[in-house]
């Protein structure tokens, strides 16, 4: 989701079908790509840290939560472009509860 930071109105129209405009939207749309971004390179990082990982987990499986949420309670008429997004997110968010309950982790 760099791409999000990068060219926040394209990366808007790939994942939804459309877009915002305005100085407001690009900043939103940027920070939005920039969080879920350094997600991701937390969770490369948590990969090779196990001391770190459950809590890298539980706050990426919450963010893709509320993501998920928004979409399916106000934003229906979005998930055939995000659907897919949607999807995978669930996919992942039960991969990271798995681990989370199936793994011996050391407080």
């Amino acid at each position: 989701m760099l791409y999000a930071a990068i060219a926040p109105e394209a990366a808007l129209i790939s994942t939804f079908g459309e877009s915002v405009s305005g100085p407001i939207a690009e900043i939103v749309v940027r920070n939005w790509g920039a969080l879920i971004t350094l997600i991701g390179g937390l969770l490369i990082y948590g990969a090779f840290n196990p001391l770190h990982r459950s809590l890298i987990l539980v706050f990426s499986g919450i963010s893709k939560i509320i993501f998920i949420g928004l979409v399916l309670t106000i934003g229906n008429e979005y998930l055939g472009k995000a659907g897919l997004v949607v999807a995978f997110d669930s996919v992942v968010v039960a991969i990271f509860l798995t681990y989370l309950l199936t793994t011996k982790h050391n407080a």
